[in-house]
């Protein structure tokens, strides 16, 4: 026993000790420059660099809304033809389907009864300014003929403006079929529309069902909520990376491109919105994505990744103190507070100050 402690003691001083025998200050590490050569030890100053972090944010895909165009039906009816498929690009003006609508009938009609209903109220109103003119009739009667004359022509511009948008849909006055037509060029994304379904038409009233859905996929919007505490970080042109769970840590780039003007007031959030590349169609509508924005960049202390050497949960770099007389290196172990990362350098919040000299590289190889 006596003889371990005597040689736990030896170990002791001589860790303690330089090669003169004068012992190292507790929490030193004297090393001669010809050791930190050897061991490629480097020592180097602790500089300020700038660092631009990013805030991440949930957000989803979204069609680009100036790209997109949904279809419904004017008027009710059966579909008869389909001459669209989903996935299936289309130029503006395109067939997408055919109904058999007794409304395209009724159309032409109202057209025809409004007509004669204009004449024979213009006929009318004749007749009164003549029979006032010969005091024949009182005002009253032509000021109501003058009225009925207005209502009528009022109903043959509704009916003939009603015919002309179904005209334009290829209506087919005789067989009383109508052709519904891409109002953009794009791709199918959505069809609900078979063969020999009755479905309720706009006019109707009552809620129309959605035939198609065209758009364009690329490029495609990625949209994203960002906290009120957070806004002021974000700028409209910042760099944002969006990734989504389909590929993994992959990211698609893009740039804030608008900021909404006003909160939520539901969820306390403002919304921004950047637009993506797409032309492999890999992004589609309604996944949901990470954005990634760059926010503004600060100063900090920063120091390399090499220089930080674990101890337990604490991280340390070793701060050169000095040197002795006889030209070793003094070096401390100290404590290091550490931030964010920028490629290979981090920030440091605290424990060294600027223009301390640490140990840059060879940290690790380095012991007390």
């Amino acid at each position: 026993m006596k003889r371990i402690l005597v040689l736990f003691l030896l170990l002791a001083c001589r860790r303690s000790s330089d090669p003169e025998g004068r012992r190292t200050p507790a929490g030193e590490i004297w090393l001669a420059p010809q050791r930190l050569e050897a061991q490629h030890v480097r020592i180097d100053s602790v500089g300020v660099a700038v660092f631009a972090t990013r805030l991440d944010l949930p957000g989803r895909i979204a069609f680009d809304e100036l790209q997109v165009a949904h279809v419904f039906s004017p008027v009710s009816g059966r579909i008869v033809n389909i001459d669209a498929t989903p996935g299936q690009r289309v130029d503006k003006g395109a067939p997408l389907v055919e109904l058999e609508s007794p409304d395209v009938g009724a159309a032409v009609a109202d057209v025809g009864k409004a007509r004669s209903d204009l004449a024979a109220a213009q006929r009318e109103l004749e007749r009164q300014r003549k029979l006032v003119a010969q005091h024949a009739s009182a005002q009253k009667e032509l000021d109501q003929a003058e009225n009925a004359y207005e209502r009528a022509r009022a109903e043959l511009a509704r009916a003939e403006q009603r015919a002309l948008l179904l005209r334009g849909s290829g209506v087919d006055a005789v067989t009383q079929r109508i052709v519904l037509r891409a109002p953009i060029a794009g791709e199918v994304i959505f069809r609900a529309a078979n063969p020999g379904t009755d479905i309720a038409g706009q006019s109707a009233g009552g809620p129309s069902p959605e035939l198609f859905t065209l758009g364009s996929l690329d490029p495609i919007w990625a949209q994203a909520d960002i906290p009120e505490a957070q806004l002021a970080k974000i700028k409209v042109g910042a760099g944002v990376q969006v990734r989504v769970v389909a590929y993994g840590d992959r990211t698609f780039p893009g740039e804030v491109e608008w900021i909404s003007g006003a909160l939520d007031p539901a969820t306390r959030m403002a919304r921004l919105r950047c637009t993506l590349r797409n032309p492999k169609r890999e992004l589609l509508p309604e996944m949901y994505a990470t954005v990634s924005v760059a926010t503004a960049g600060h100063e900090a202390l920063a120091i390399p990744r090499s220089a930080v050497v674990p101890v337990g949960d604490e991280r340390t770099v070793f701060v050169q103190t000095g040197t002795t007389e006889t030209g070793q290196i003094k070096l401390q172990r100290r404590r290091v507070l550490i931030g964010e990362a920028e490629g290979d350098l981090l920030a440091v919040r605290g424990g060294i100050s600027p223009g301390d000299r640490i140990v840059v590289a060879g940290a690790a190889d380095i012991h007390e």
